[in-house]
């Protein structure tokens, strides 16, 4: 134990919660290595990103139009799944045109379970059944020539007594 920890612990709690305080302060790197700071150190590093003022609102089809080019561009699963993650994020459900070129990049880079899981990611974002029953309809014909079944074909959900 060094000294200066004894000494603040002998003069009791309520200097030892100060003295913590007071050593908790966060200081700049220069000035605890004792040299002169810049005046501009404080300010170097941000921990938030930068909002540009001239971002404009996109369009349901630009959307669609960007998402169908970034899952043509695929090259590996990592691509595909962080595409996935994304078109997901926002507050929409991707247009089956999307979804198309999404169950498209999973064949190409041979990725069958994340092309099970986009099913699943519809059934949770969609509103209500009749939504997903219209996106299965639209997508039908995709999933038989692609072979890929959907989670309640592979796992039957069993009744519960």
């Amino acid at each position: 134990m060094s000294a200066s920890f004894l000494r603040v612990a002998a003069r009791g709690p309520s200097s030892f919660l100060r003295a913590n305080l007071v050593s908790a302060r966060p200081q700049p790197m220069a000035a605890r290595a004792g040299l002169a700071a810049p005046i501009l150190a404080a300010n170097s590093f941000s921990t938030s990103a930068r909002m540009h003022s001239e971002h404009q609102e996109e369009t349901f089809e630009e959307f669609s139009a960007r998402y169908e080019k970034e899952f043509d561009n695929v090259q590996d699963v990592f691509e595909l799944q962080r595409n996935l993650n994304n078109a997901f994020a926002y507050d929409l459900v991707p247009s089956p045109s999307v979804l198309s070129a999404a169950l498209r990049a999973a064949r190409r880079v041979n990725d069958f379970p994340t092309a099970v899981r986009i099913f699943e990611g519809i059934k949770a974002k969609v509103e209500n059944p009749g939504q997903y029953e219209q996106y299965l309809n639209e997508l039908k014909p995709l999933r038989e020539e692609l072979g890929i079944p959907l989670k309640e074909d592979l796992y039957p959900e069993e009744p519960t007594v």
